[in-house]
């Protein structure tokens, strides 16, 4: 059956009504939301049923405090990426506002995941609420699913391997320190970002470090500095890369940008879809006194690279693994 994603619950397919639905944010699709994702998948194939994430766009924090919006580990298209490859087979982005955000818990309950989406079965987290003041809980959920004809499976807290909670604030803040080695590992895959390849100043030509040069969120709280990486290019091939994420201190102290010296690969990509999958810190961002250290520091840079990326295996973190 072919990924269906859908905006409005009411174009929701009719054939896929009566599935598992899973509720949530699940901006990052880390380990923690992998658990309730892997709870429904496996409670759809047992009914014989198909498996849907029910889904908000914009992320509610930004919707509610526009003026600092949530730094997004997964954009929606990369979030419906994640989802497809752990086997569901629609995703409902639903239009997240204010208005919204005022629907009576009862109301979304009976008119969203009753009417529109036909839910046999929901499975949500601990922690989710929803509804005017967030008056809709999990026991409310599992109340009114038995009064409705719906049963539902609330999912306790994922703990990773030394007893901590796994969330979207503790990876955010594992980014923010570049330690993504253990975002990665807490993600269940290789963080990653996707964008158009843009035409830069062209500096890194003269270096004999020509880079794919793209454009990040402004609220990203990414640490800006140098990272070992995969590319995935629009034909869908993969490479290994060094990246610089920064504001090129050593020359205009612009805007940041995510940087990519790509190993032995020739071509044009401006304007090309550009994935960059980052697998390892090498080392923060540095103002050098010289175009030739710095270029010195570069070789060293993409030596590391390489070193971190040769044991990897050609697809590994490129997909997260069910828990």
């Amino acid at each position: 059956m072919n990924f269906t994603r859908v905006n409005n619950p009411s174009d929701f397919p009719q054939d896929l009504k009566g599935g598992v639905i899973a509720i949530g944010n699940f901006d990052g699709v880390h380990r923690g939301h992998q658990a309730v994702l892997q709870t429904a998948v496996k409670l759809a194939e047992l009914a014989g049923v198909c498996a849907t994430v029910l889904t908000f766009e914009p992320h509610p924090r930004t919707v509610f405090v526009p003026d600092a919006p949530v730094s997004r580990l997964t954009p929606a298209s990369c979030k419906a990426d994640l989802i497809e490859h752990l086997d569901f087979s629609c995703v409902v982005e639903h239009h997240f506002d204010k208005d919204f955000a005022s629907t009576n818990a009862i109301d979304f309950v009976e008119k969203t995941l009753m009417e529109k989406l036909g839910a046999s079965h929901v499975v949500t987290g601990y922690d989710f609420h929803f509804g005017k003041n967030r008056e809709g809980s999990p026991q409310f959920l599992a109340a009114n699913g038995e009064r409705l004809g719906f049963a539902t499976t609330i999912v306790q807290a994922f703990q990773d391997e030394g007893g901590q909670v796994v969330s979207s604030s503790r990876i955010r803040e594992c980014l923010a320190q570049g330690e993504i080695a253990e975002a990665n590992g807490l993600l269940g895959y290789a963080f990653r970002h996707t964008g158009k390849v843009q035409k830069g100043k062209q500096i890194g030509r003269t270096l004999n470090y020509p880079t794919a040069n793209l454009t990040m969120p402004a609220e990203s709280t990414l640490k800006h500095g140098i990272y070992a990486v995969r590319a995935k290019l629009a034909d869908g091939t993969i490479h290994d890369g060094v990246a610089s994420y920064g504001r090129r201190p050593t020359f205009d102290n612009g805007e940041a940008l995510l940087e990519t010296f790509i190993f032995d690969f020739e071509g044009d990509l401006y304007d090309q879809e550009l994935t960059i999958y980052l697998h390892g810190w090498i080392r923060g961002e540095e103002k050098f006194d010289s175009v030739e250290a710095l270029v010195e520091q570069m070789d060293r840079d993409s030596m590391d690279a390489r070193a971190m990326l040769g044991p990897l295996g050609p697809e590994q973190g490129l997909w997260p693994v069910l828990v």
